[in-house]
């Protein structure tokens, strides 16, 4: 973790006109919550890109790859125009880890490698720490997919958004919700796409829409390494659950959400080789940014072509920038 901060305090000093560190919260055992916002300043309101890495603790490629994702958009932001087109409409919120006493827990020795929750203390008369973040969130909280057992790996907490992690997201993002086009919270094993809701009883109003993309950005990452990604809910991919972020995401009205469950399959697990690490991340980039492209130019290619048209129109009629004045 301390290695993950000095480089969140390296990006910013390297890239001082597009990125800055904001703190949003705290955990459970008082460590700062905080994320990298990357875009250009236009001194307008903006609109948004959110991405999570590290909510489980023993997830280790999901914040090896919230690193290698903001690397890869600050590179392509010095070359690549699209990318400069869309940080200029867009903020990228980039939270590396998310449930850092977990995950700085998950380091201590092999006894702890496998923790997955908070750090926080169980109910009274119950000796088990920690609750599971992806189960506390408020969205058909407690219902399906979770433990009320309090040294159970699934775990909800006593209420929804009883845990400081999951409030300090909910707080920052349900304040902007409106600014944010695209939600991803980044996991592993399994080699899924997963799309709202995790509850079989409720479907999201543009599923349609967040398959075809979702489909789209598994063609992404098959193009890179061969690896194949499954698209589909929850509950018909995986198994049903409540109280996840993307659920609750896509509740707070923000259109495309996803989880990404990195590799493997199953072989290695958690514990993935480090000769894995790379081309897991360079195929999730894909993946990803296929997602954020299509989001962006679903938002801003209508507003850029009527901008062009009625330049055109007033070319044609003979208005210069001259006469404008």
């Amino acid at each position: 973790m301390p290695e993950i901060t000095d480089w969140m305090v390296q990006a910013a000093k390297n890239y001082p006109e597009i990125v800055t560190i904001m703190e949003y919260g705290q955990t459970y055992e008082k460590r700062t919550i905080s994320l990298l916002k990357i875009g250009v300043n236009t001194g307008e309101k903006k609109k948004a890109i959110w991405m999570d890495c590290g909510i489980h603790a023993r997830e280790w490629i999901a914040p090896a790859f919230c690193q290698y994702f903001v690397r890869e958009i600050l590179q392509a932001y010095k070359t690549d125009p699209k990318m400069q087109v869309m940080m200029t409409n867009m903020d990228f919120f980039v939270t590396p880890v998310l449930n850092i006493d977990g995950y700085i827990h998950s380091w201590k020795d092999n006894t702890t490698r496998l923790w997955r929750k908070n750090r926080s203390p169980g109910p009274l008369n119950c000796t088990c720490y920690g609750t599971d973040l992806n189960r506390n969130f408020n969205a058909n909280w407690g219902t399906l997919g979770v433990s009320f057992d309090c040294c159970d790996n699934t775990f909800c907490g006593i209420k929804p958004v009883s845990e400081p992690e999951a409030q300090a997201v909910t707080y920052f993002v349900g304040n902007r919700r409106e600014d944010f086009l695209c939600f991803l919270t980044i996991h592993s094993y399994g080699q899924l796409l997963l799309v709202p809701f995790g509850h079989p009883n409720f479907i999201a109003s543009n599923y349609d829409e967040l398959m075809k993309v979702g489909r789209g950005a598994a063609d992404a990452i098959r193009s890179v390494h061969g690896k194949h990604y499954t698209v589909g809910t929850s509950p018909d991919v995986l198994y049903a659950n409540s109280g996840s972020s993307r659920d609750w995401a896509r509740m707070q009205g923000i259109p495309l959400t996803y989880t990404f469950e990195l590799r493997d399959n199953g072989t290695f697990g958690f514990e993935l080789p480090q000769d894995q690490i790379q081309p897991t991340c360079e195929e999730a980039y894909s993946g990803a940014l296929h997602i954020i492209t299509y989001a962006h130019d679903k938002t801003f290619s209508g507003a850029t072509a009527t901008a062009a048209t009625l330049w055109s129109m007033l070319l044609a009629l003979g208005v210069t920038g001259t006469t404008l004045m």
